[in-house]
């Protein structure tokens, strides 16, 4: 058997389809593997490049067959998409996968370490529990309006009422559905604490990373989008420049140009949706309170609020933010207010 250059492996749960090729691209290694036998496979190859697909337990995978001396390499599915052949099966994806891991317009992701896995773990569970809670109160809305009662509009206002909602006995609430609704504002409390914990878990967190204390001195970068950012982010240098990085966020504007004319339209919403909802979310608090501010982000803000509106600015800022993230995390420097003189 020739030397293998490179090798695709198609993860699942059990069974993974390998695929390797030599330097004349000719298929040396087709076969399936149970995942007990795995490791031991791999470690009888030489050293070569191993793509997969970023999903579920691939980095995991990755550190594992770094340790075995082969360089690994993790993309996105839709990079191996143009190169599967005839029908999707294992086998045609791993070799879809040997045959885009080689391609030099492919785009990697970093393999990310045991301990940033940990971080992302709480933002996933904390986000899973805002989602959560978010759901039990549209729930007890929308059952209490079937008994004619309306609650007001916006999550504090909305837990503000219900206590006087279930504690009013001549509002016609009949008692079995008192006492599900008060079970389920129950279960709403026990979120609210849960999610205080994670958060109070981030902040601490964030005060243990000194990149992420860097990034939290960028007015509208918090412990949340910081910890995010360093758990998400191994290498800045992965991303040659601030706009690449914007755009691996979602932050860069849609693009449709034909025949030398530019449309430019809203932005593409790709990539990492928790840091970009984080960065916009700081963004809104910063503009809420840039009124009487002098510094030159400031003063930019004010303007294009009025020439563009609340919601671009916010936008805007939050690209601008992310672009800075990207400067600090290179320079390894702090963020500097620049006053105007």
């Amino acid at each position: 058997m020739s030397l293998i250059k490179a090798i695709g492996i198609d993860l699942a749960k059990s069974v993974f389809s390998i695929h390797g090729v030599d330097s004349h691209d000719k298929c040396q290694l087709r076969k399936t593997v149970k995942r007990n036998k795995l490791l031991a496979e791999i470690a009888k190859l030489p050293a070569c490049i191993i793509g997969m697909e970023a999903c579920s337990g691939a980095h995991y995978w990755a550190r594992e067959f770094a340790k075995l001396g082969h360089e690994v390499r993790i993309m996105a599915s839709k990079f191996v998409i143009p190169y599967r052949q005839n029908e999707k099966n294992d086998a045609n994806d791993a070799e879809a996968i040997c045959e885009a891991v080689t391609r030099p317009k492919t785009r990697f992701v970093t393999i990310k370490s045991e301990e940033q896995q940990a971080v992302l773990c709480l933002h996933r569970i904390r986000q899973g529990a805002i989602k959560d809670r978010t759901a039990l109160i549209n729930r007890l809305r929308g059952l209490l309006a079937e008994f004619g009662i309306v609650m007001p509009k916006g999550r504090y206002p909305a837990q503000h009422a219900i206590t006087g909602i279930l504690a009013d006995a001549d509002n016609g609430l009949p008692l079995l559905a008192r006492e599900l609704l008060s079970d389920l504002w129950q279960d709403i409390k026990a979120l609210n604490q849960q999610i205080l914990k994670h958060d109070r878990k981030l902040y601490q967190l964030a005060n243990q990373m000194n990149a992420a204390k860097r990034l939290m001195s960028i007015p509208g970068v918090g412990e949340i989008t910081a910890t995010a950012v360093v758990a998400t982010v191994s290498d800045a240098k992965d991303f040659d420049t601030s706009r690449a990085f914007s755009a691996w966020i979602g932050l860069v504007p849609r693009q449709y140009t034909t025949g030398g004319q530019v449309k430019l339209g809203r932005i593409s919403k790709r990539g990492e949706k928790h840091i970009r909802t984080s960065l916009i979310h700081g963004a809104r608090a910063v503009i809420a309170n840039c009124k009487h501010k002098t510094d030159r982000t400031s003063l930019w803000v004010k303007e294009l609020i009025e020439r563009r509106g609340f919601k671009r600015a916010t936008v805007a800022l939050a690209a601008k933010n992310a672009r800075l993230i990207w400067a600090l995390l290179r320079s390894k420097n702090e963020y500097q207010i620049d006053y105007v003189k």
